[in-house]
């Protein structure tokens, strides 16, 4: 009797200190990896990944403030989590924690308190790695808010504990964040502020632990990613370039990747990177966001067409197989008919393996913003719709130019079809084949027999490296 009261006991005791975590993640692979690094943060004190927001002990909000209405999703959200707040508080008794991060976070702060005020933490995304002194700060008695959106003096990346659960087979590394080009579109200098790159031997150390985790492909992340220029070992600044070498000196690392890149800052030993590396996966996502000088110009892009061309025209001289992808904005205030025309050619011109198109929405706080030429929305979608019909053909036949070709694939996960496996190409084309759940994180050679618009299907052949 006294035993089995004392693994009840046990079990009660279990339960107090494991709590549930749910994260959602809106935006971009910056934000997936913020996401990652807050759950990191929070696992000392108790919380585990949950699948939903129901039963979680504590909801994060991980937001972006790129696109047009994003506050109000956010809102819209909040608002289907304050019944599950105070359905666990009625009927359970139990207390659920709510936080905002990430740019709207940033942007709205108070008044995200002013609207949801059933929100317990805002915190932007400089100061993350405060969430367990904010979370042991709350006092629902007191009915307490936090806002903590300030840009702090300490790196965020030297308060993080190292990563607490493995990442996969593909996983994201941030190395650089911010942005001093302040385009008249974006709100990202304001919200995720000045250029900073993290120091190499940071990098390489948790690239290193992601790798022992079983991580075989790492993808680079910076809003301006190739603007890198960390802190080397040797105490001088090293570039995006050298940081690639050093990583794929790391044994076991197959792949790597960067996004999302500049093209004033595509300097000539990175482009030459993609000829010297092998780990270097042909494949690179190059904004230029109009195909016309004028619109370039009007948006604080600081290059014109040409220039772009010329980078496109380098790299494909060095890697002939490499894939462009690209992104693209129409209806920006001021925006003619032939402006959209000139987008068009250069996209016929370059010829992208994928692409992201959006209709132009103004960013509080931007210049562009207080523009009086905005096109009208129909004229932008319009534009939208015949630009992605291009993009779209541009994809397809990028896909189907690859069937019959044989090329390696790492396993990422299941499919959504029994028996199915999904991966990547080095193009980073999304691939489907039958497969069993043990050949996760292997390489294979893969027969692509047939092509979709957004993905292929292959059959898996041997295991890379395999005699």
């Amino acid at each position: 009797m006294g035993r089995t009261s004392d693994k009840f006991n046990l079990f009660r005791i279990t339960q107090a200190l494991t709590k549930k975590l749910f994260v959602k993640t809106y935006g971009c692979q910056m934000n997936v990896y913020d996401s990652d690094r807050m759950a990191d943060a929070l696992a000392p004190l108790g919380y585990q990944i949950a699948d939903g927001p129901e039963g979680a002990d504590m909801v994060i909000l991980n937001t972006c403030h790129i696109r047009e209405k994003a506050s109000e999703k956010v809102f819209s959200e909040l608002g289907r989590l304050r019944m599950i707040k105070e359905k666990a508080r009625d009927q359970q008794g139990r207390i659920v924690k709510i936080a905002v991060a990430g740019c709207v976070a940033q942007a709205e702060g108070d008044e995200i308190i002013r609207r949801a005020p059933w929100v317990d933490i805002v915190v932007g995304p400089q100061t993350y790695h405060r969430l367990p002194e904010l979370v042991a700060r709350v006092d629902p008695s007191t009915r307490s808010r936090i806002v903590d959106t300030e840009f702090p003096e300490e790196v965020k990346f030297d308060y993080l504990p190292v990563e607490h659960l493995p990442r996969g087979p593909a996983a994201f590394l941030s190395v650089q964040e911010g942005c001093d080009k302040f385009c008249a579109f974006c709100v990202v200098p304001y919200t995720r502020g000045a250029e900073f790159s993290r120091p190499v031997f940071t990098v390489v150390a948790e690239a290193r632990r992601l790798v022992a985790a079983g991580t075989r492909e790492l993808t680079l992340l910076g809003q301006n990613v190739n603007a890198y220029h960390g802190e080397g070992p040797d105490g001088k600044t090293w570039n995006l370039a050298r940081l690639l070498a050093k990583l794929a000196d790391i044994k076991g690392l197959e792949r790597l990747r960067y996004t999302t890149s500049h093209p004033l800052d595509m300097e000539d030993d990175l482009i030459n990177a993609h000829r010297d590396l092998p780990q270097l996966m042909p494949y690179l996502h190059l904004p230029i966001q109009s195909g016309s000088n004028r619109v370039l110009s009007a948006m604080n892009r600081h290059h014109e067409v040409d220039a772009y061309l010329g980078i496109v025209d380098r790299l494909r001289s060095v890697r002939p197989d490499i894939a462009m992808s690209g992104d693209f904005i129409v209806g920006f205030p001021g925006e003619s008919d032939q402006d959209f025309a000139d987008t068009l050619a250069l996209v016929d011109k370059v010829g992208y393996a994928s692409a992201y198109s959006f209709k132009f929405s103004p960013r509080p706080g931007t210049p562009a913003a207080g523009d009086d030429r905005q096109v009208p929305e129909d004229v932008k979608a319009d534009r939208l719709e015949a630009l992605q019909q291009l993009l779209n053909a541009q994809q397809y036949a990028f896909n189907k130019a690859t069937e019959g070709q044989r090329m390696d694939v790492l396993v990422e996960r299941t499919g959504g079809r029994e028996g199915q496996m999904a991966g990547r190409s080095p193009y980073m084309q999304a691939v489907n084949f039958q497969g069993s759940e043990d050949q996760i994180g292997e390489i294979f050679s893969c027969l692509i027999t047939q092509a979709k618009q957004k993905s292929v299907s292959g059959e898996l052949g041997d295991l890379k490296g395999a005699a």
